[in-house]
C-alpha cells in the first residue's frame, strides 16, 4: 500500500529496468486486469519495471464518496503522486480504458515525466461522450435505488463485443468496487472525457494504440481520432480474438524502440 494523494492505494511493483505504469478499466483492478490475460505482465516486468495498482476507490484500494475524486484528470494526478512516491521522475504510462484516459491526461499534465503512452482499448470521448457519461449517471441512480444486483442485471444483459463473444462470462465481470462507493466512480467517470484536443496535440511522446472492434464503450473511432491528434503513433484494431494473442508482442516490440 502507497499513501497517495490522502489514500492508500494497493500497487504490484515488480521487474528491474525502465518503468512502465498500467492502469485497469472503470470498476475494475490490477487483479481482474490480469486475469483477463491481455498481457503477459510476467514477461514483461523479466526486463522492465513493471507497476499497476488498484485505482483510487477500486479493488484493494481506498476511496472516498466524492464523485469528483475518481474524474480522469484526477485519477492522473494519482498517476503522478504514485510516481514521485516510488522514486521514478519518467516512465511510460499506460492502462485500459480508464487507464489509459488517465495515462493521456498525466501525459498532458506532465509532458517531460512520460517517455511514451500505451493506450489500450481508449474509451468513448468527444463527440461520443455525452451518451455514455448518460449511462453512468443512470448506472449509479440505479445502485442507489435498487442495489448492485440490480445494477448488474442491467449490465449484464448489454451484448459484449462480438470478439469476445465466446467468453462472455469473463468479459462480464462484477464491479471491483464496493456498492457505497460505487454511484461515486460512476458519476466521476460520466463528468471525464479525454483532455482537449489542442492539450492532446501537445504530447510528442510516442503512443501504441490497441483497439477492437464492435464495442460502442471502446469504439475505434476514438483510436483513430487520437491517431489524427497525436504525433507519434501505432495502432493496431483486433478483429479476431486470436489477434489479442499478439498484444504483449506488440507492447515489448513497442517499448523497445
Amino acid at each position: 500500500m502507497v499513501k497517495v494523494r490522502g489514500v492508500d492505494l494497493a500497487i504490484s511493483d515488480t521487474g528491474d529496468g525502465p518503468a512502465v505504469f498500467y492502469g485497469h478499466g472503470l470498476s475494475s483492478s490490477r487483479a481482474q486486469d490480469a486475469a483477463s490475460a491481455m498481457f503477459d505482465w510476467t514477461r514483461v516486468s523479466s526486463h522492465r519495471r513493471v507497476v499497476r495498482w488498484d485505482a483510487r476507490g477500486h479493488g484493494e484500494s481506498d476511496g472516498t464518496d466524492e464523485a469528483d475524486t475518481y474524474r480522469w484528470d484526477n485519477l492522473a494526478e494519482d498517476l503522478l503522486a504514485l510516481a514521485d512516491a516510488l522514486g521514478v521522475e519518467r516512465f511510460t504510462a499506460g492502462g485500459v480504458s480508464m487507464g489509459a484516459a488517465t495515462a493521456l491526461h498525466a501525459a498532458v499534465a506532465a509532458p517531460d515525466r512520460i517517455a511514451a503512452l500505451v493506450l489500450v482499448l481508449a474509451p468513448t470521448a468527444y463527440e461520443t461522450r455525452a451518451g455514455q457519461g448518460d449511462l453512468y449517471r443512470a448506472g449509479a441512480d440505479l445502485v442507489e435505488t435498487q442495489g448492485m444486483a440490480a445494477y448488474l442485471e442491467q449490465v449484464h444483459a448489454q451484448p459484449v463485443p462480438e470478439i469476445l463473444s465466446e467468453f462472455a462470462g469473463l468479459y462480464r465481470q462484477v464491479p471491483a468496487v464496493s456498492e457505497p462507493l460505487l454511484p461515486a466512480v460512476l458519476r466521476g467517470a460520466a463528468a471525464s472525457d479525454l483532455p482537449d484536443p489542442d492539450a492532446v496535440r501537445g504530447v510528442s511522446a510516442p503512443t501504441l494504440l490497441l483497439a477492437w472492434e464492435t464495442d460502442p464503450g471502446h469504439p475505434v473511432s476514438t483510436a483513430e481520432r487520437l491517431v489524427e491528434l497525436l504525433p507519434d503513433t501505432e495502432l493496431h484494431v483486433a478483429r479476431k480474438l486470436r489477434d489479442l494473442a499478439s498484444w504483449t508482442n506488440r507492447l515489448e516490440a513497442f517499448l523497445d524502440r
